[in-house]
């Protein structure tokens, strides 16, 4: 296949599933309800066909003006875009895709920030799926999104199962969004900087960490942050990484709430 004006496979970051069970497993989380389904990076096609196959109302997106010619070819019942993942409109009740894994955090950001889809069903490097599904403790973007979207891990995928083989194992990782929001959505940029002064806050537990990252004024202030982490549920020994979303989402209603938010 002629290089692309993007780049060769190398500079496109492609490493193409072709593990069959694997692919069925991901269209299995697709929803089939009529609803609009949008893949990134569609490659030569694995998972498109499956989906396809399957009846979806599929667009596919793929930065390879080449190989979108020849899905676009091969699949006329699927509507293919040559067009970048990270400028094309996000707009489709589902987001489905195996991501390139240099461009899985620009990806994963930009998702984060748009409100018009339900669903993500993602493959990524293993490491950053465990991450956003809060497996092993959560990230800063973790916490920040959690309030609006529950992520869930839905398996590990070896990197044999692509060509080329990848250095590392990939992960299933499923987005949904929230139906009933932890936290308000006007309150999604305060809370936010909440999250990151508290990530911010040094080594240590939150007991700790609390303090510096929100200066109590008084024995009054020190009280409330005792009893924020009281009633989140927090333990002495708990760290920012260690809160599930809910605690976060309490730990703000007592503490992050403040006027200069």
């Amino acid at each position: 296949m002629p290089r692309s004006r993007h780049g060769g496979r190398h500079e496109l970051g492609q490493n193409f599933l072709v593990h069959r069970p694997t692919l069925e497993q991901i269209a299995d989380l697709v929803p089939r309800d009529g609803t609009s389904v949008l893949e990134l990076g569609a490659g030569d096609g694995a998972l498109t066909r499956v989906l396809a196959a399957r009846g979806v109302t599929l667009t596919a997106l793929e930065i390879d003006e080449h190989r979108a010619r020849a899905l676009r070819r091969d699949l006329p019942g699927a509507r293919v875009i040559a067009a970048d993942a990270l400028s094309h409109p996000l707009e489709a009740a589902t987001i489905v895709g195996n991501i390139p894994f240099h461009l899985t955090t620009p990806i994963l950001r930009r998702l984060l920030r748009e409100r018009s889809w339900r669903r993500a069903v993602l493959l990524t490097q293993w490491e950053v799926a465990r991450k956003r599904a809060g497996v092993g403790g959560s990230t800063l973007l973790t916490v920040q999104a959690a309030p609006w979207i529950h992520a869930r891990l839905e398996g590990r995928v070896p990197s044999r199962a692509f060509r080329p083989v990848p250095a590392v194992d990939g992960g299933i990782l499923v987005l949904e969004r929230r139906e009933r929001p932890l936290v308000p959505l006007r309150e999604r940029a305060a809370y936010e900087r909440f999250a990151r002064r508290v990530f911010a806050g040094g080594g240590g537990t939150l007991e700790r960490i609390l303090p510096r990252a929100l200066p109590p004024r008084g024995a009054s202030g020190r009280r409330r942050i005792d009893d924020a982490l009281r009633v989140a549920g927090v333990a002495r020994r708990d760290r920012p990484r260690d809160l599930a979303p809910r605690q976060w989402a309490l730990l703000w209603k007592r503490l992050g709430r403040t006027p200069r938010d």
